[in-house]
């Protein structure tokens, strides 16, 4: 579906609209899990008690189990009529009940035609590494601690060959639907050294495979301790071969952190 079309509501509901933040450690990913805890499940739950019927939410990126959320959208159907004061309470109740690991940072009637997944233009992902010999225990949960000194420059250079279009079947888990296309197109990407041995590597596209970032910033680490050149790159990137770029990034570091529409 082209996030250019519309997204026709059924009679009488009103569409909500939902920016929230959460720490994904707690939970086994964004989608709601029969047996298991989960951000969509706990905001679902919460949202329940406030409008007095269930709700299913439209997320613009499933996260993965551990994985973090400064920027998630969301969006949800009701029959209740929105008022003001109600709009308020979508964000406060949930907040008493959820917070800190959820957070519901703004709410407010969605505009017509839209959707959290298909209006969606861009996405970007932040991956955040502690880059030290010793650990910090204020930052474990988000970030990975890698030891080995990490080659920066060596890093930024390979961030060159992935911007552009490009099939990332070298850096996704293979798709259950075989006729899915891996094709993606990022618009930018760079790493960031944030002081005090803090780096991040900040990814925007258009949309993103499943694992992609994490497969990206593993490979890059890979060439960041010298494992593998910068110019290698390229050559796995036109492989599709996915054994190439098989070192994942722990989902503890990553963080999805801005939805453009």
């Amino acid at each position: 579906m082209s996030p250019f079309e519309v997204h026709p509501l059924g009679v009488g509901m009103t569409r909500v609209r939902m920016l929230v933040a959460y720490d994904g450690a707690p939970f086994n990913g964004f989608v709601v899990q029969p047996h298991a805890p989960s951000v969509a499940g706990e905001i679902c739950e919460a949202l329940a008690k406030v409008l007095g019927h269930e709700v299913d939410l439209v997320c613009a990126g499933r996260t993965d189990s551990g994985v973090h959320a400064q920027g998630q959208v969301i969006h949800f159907d009701t029959p209740v009529t929105i008022t003001d004061i109600l709009l308020q309470k979508l964000q406060r109740a949930p907040n008493k009940l959820l917070a800190p690991s959820i957070v519901v940072r703004q709410v407010e009637i969605a505009p017509e035609g839209f959707h959290a997944r298909y209006s969606a233009l861009t996405r970007t992902y932040r991956y955040t590494i502690l880059n030290r010999e010793v650990p910090d225990p204020f930052m474990a949960r988000t970030s990975w601690h890698v030891e080995q000194p990490l080659d920066l420059r060596v890093m930024r250079l390979a961030c060159d060959a992935i911007i552009g279009e490009h099939d990332f079947t070298s850096f996704c888990r293979q798709p259950q639907d075989p006729q899915a296309s891996s094709v993606r197109k990022v618009l930018s990407a760079q790493w960031s050294d944030l002081g005090n041995q803090v780096l991040q590597f900040e990814v925007r596209s258009t949309s993103f495979a499943h694992q992609m970032v994490r497969a990206l910033v593993g490979t890059m680490v890979e060439m960041g301790i010298g494992r593998k050149k910068a110019g290698d790159m390229t050559y796995i990137l036109r492989a599709n071969d996915r054994g190439l770029a098989n070192k994942l990034a722990p989902p503890h570091g990553l963080c999805l952190w801005h939805v453009g529409y």
